[in-house]
């Protein structure tokens, strides 16, 4: 395998930058490839994560300053995968904000697992339900990855771990850590079923009148959990809520009744997950 092919390129208008900066989500996700799609990661270390993790490069942006930094990672890829050179200035205005080490590049999504797939080899698993924030879905993939999850299960509205966003902020681990999206039709109790039919406690973190803290010992007995979380505005639906086995809170001082599910999820798994 070469290195990407460099390319020296100094008009903005080459719609092959299009997809580095003028595609919409929808459209990298449904428009470029019926099978698969695209996904835009940024900086060196994602690219390097998802390219390591054997997801397929489609093309390459790379600041004119940064190619020389950049030449390992271009060579994990085949000559027959373009490398587009910018100027510094016309990186900037193409991407409207000052990247950081320089580097994007356009991948194709990776297949869809199963949720079965994906608890085959699990112990500890999160369950999210309809989050809408990209930021917090990155965030908790982040947590997943450094504190104990083996897997993450999303429902049918769930925001996408892959959008361009939630895979910066997650650094890459959206690429590590295995994850599903529930069919519509199982969610949530045929998904909740299986998660009991593979030996799992399903819990949820939510402010129950009869929710357990957090640290209670009870809640280590059983070898598999897996740890629901709700919406930002909302929380877990009623439907949710009834699937799981108990509900479980952070004990909180001074009045505040609830972390964002960034944080409330690093708490979480490594209390339970560790």
């Amino acid at each position: 395998m070469g290195m990407a092919q460099i390319l020296q390129l100094r008009s903005l208008d080459d719609e092959r930058l299009d997809v580095f900066a003028r595609l919409t989500e929808h459209q990298l996700k449904n428009s470029l490839d019926v099978e698969r799609g695209v996904l835009v990661a940024e900086s060196r270390l994602v690219v390097e994560v998802a390219l390591r993790r054997g997801v397929r490069p489609r093309a390459f942006l790379v600041d004119e300053r940064d190619l020389d930094a950049s030449e390992d990672l271009l060579a994990l890829a085949g000559d027959d995968v373009p490398a587009f050179v910018l100027p510094h200035e016309q990186m900037e205005r193409l991407t409207g904000f000052r990247l950081t080490r320089g580097l994007l590049c356009a991948m194709e999504r990776p297949r869809a697992q199963g949720v079965g797939e994906v608890l085959d080899d699990a112990r500890r698993v999160a369950v999210v339900e309809d989050l809408v924030d990209v930021s917090n879905v990155g965030a908790l993939f982040r947590s997943a990855a450094a504190l104990g999850a083996d897997a993450v299960i999303l429902s049918p509205r769930c925001a996408d771990p892959l959008c361009r966003r939630s895979v910066r902020v997650s650094m890459g681990t959206v690429f590590q850590v295995p994850w599903a999206r529930a069919d519509k039709d199982d969610w949530p109790r045929a998904t909740f079923d299986l998660l009991r039919e593979r030996g799992f406690s399903v819990l949820a973190m939510a402010l129950e009148p009869d929710a357990m803290p957090i640290d209670d010992p009870s809640l280590l007995t059983t070898e598999k959990r897996a740890l629901v979380f709700g919406s930002e505005g909302f929380g877990l639906s009623y439907e949710a809520l009834d699937a799981c086995d108990r509900s479980v809170i952070i004990p909180m001082s001074h009045g505040v009744d609830s972390l964002n599910v960034a944080a409330s999820s690093a708490v979480a798994f490594w209390q339970l997950f560790r």
